[in-house]
């Protein structure tokens, strides 16, 4: 129902649609029904005890918590999709320039010391890109979290689960990215079972340094201390 900026006469003609579908809806007959006859109005409109709510306080099941948090945070993600775009050509970019640095590589002596250097660069890569990508999502959202957390809508863990779980998608790509552009260009040991080796590798590095992105941004009560520590 909101009025986006230099949409505004789309917004009040959608606007306009919902509120004529109301009007002649089953519901809004109900409520004037209510509304001039006066019958049933404590049932129906005012805050009855809640029902169905758990020992713990909310009303819906884990599970449900978690669905929505998740659909949620995964919409969130779609409505973006230029920073997904800037992520995978940056990595694209940097694994490029890396590949470039160390192409193809010989088994001598000096070989093996570059090639010690392209695999340092593959493990700082993954972790400085990973970290710095995540370090803002919960500070940036942590007083919404808190007052629907207050708001007995949904536990931490669900809230937690469902906003990680949207991105692994992304940092499932990213390494994948990284690692099929370098390991050729760099003439690493050749065979599936090696290349997937490594990129399982890659993988998990990329995943413990959103872990620590995510620990950093959840201890950090504003996005510039994140940024600091």
């Amino acid at each position: 129902l909101a009025i986006a900026p230099n949409k505004e006469t789309e917004c009040r003609d959608t606007i306009k649609k919902i509120c004529d579908s109301f009007a002649v809806s089953p519901i809004a007959r109900e409520v004037m029904e209510v509304a001039n006859t006066g019958k049933n109005i404590e049932e129906h409109y005012f805050l009855q005890p809640m029902e169905g709510v758990s020992r713990t306080g909310y009303r819906s099941s884990w599970w449900t918590q978690f669905y929505y948090v998740l659909w949620r945070s995964w919409l969130t993600v779609l409505k973006d999709p230029m920073l997904v775009k800037v992520r995978l050509l940056q990595t694209a970019m940097v694994a490029t320039l890396i590949g470039s640095i160390y192409f193809g590589q010989k088994l001598d002596q000096d070989g093996v010391m570059n090639i010690n250097g392209s695999l340092f660069l593959f493990l700082t890569n993954m972790t400085f890109q990973n970290v710095f990508a995540v370090i803002n999502v919960f500070s940036a959202e942590l007083p919404v979290f808190l007052r629907e957390k207050r708001s007995r809508l949904f536990r931490v863990d669900t809230y937690f689960l469902g906003k990680t779980i949207a991105e692994v998608p992304l940092f499932l790509a990213v390494p994948f990215v990284f690692t099929s552009i370098t390991y050729p260009m760099i003439g690493l040991k050749s065979g599936a079972v090696h290349y997937l080796t490594a990129l399982m590798i890659v993988v998990l590095v990329a995943n413990v340094a959103t872990s620590f992105g995510y620990l950093i941004s959840c201890a950090s009560s504003s996005i510039s201390m994140a940024l600091s520590v």
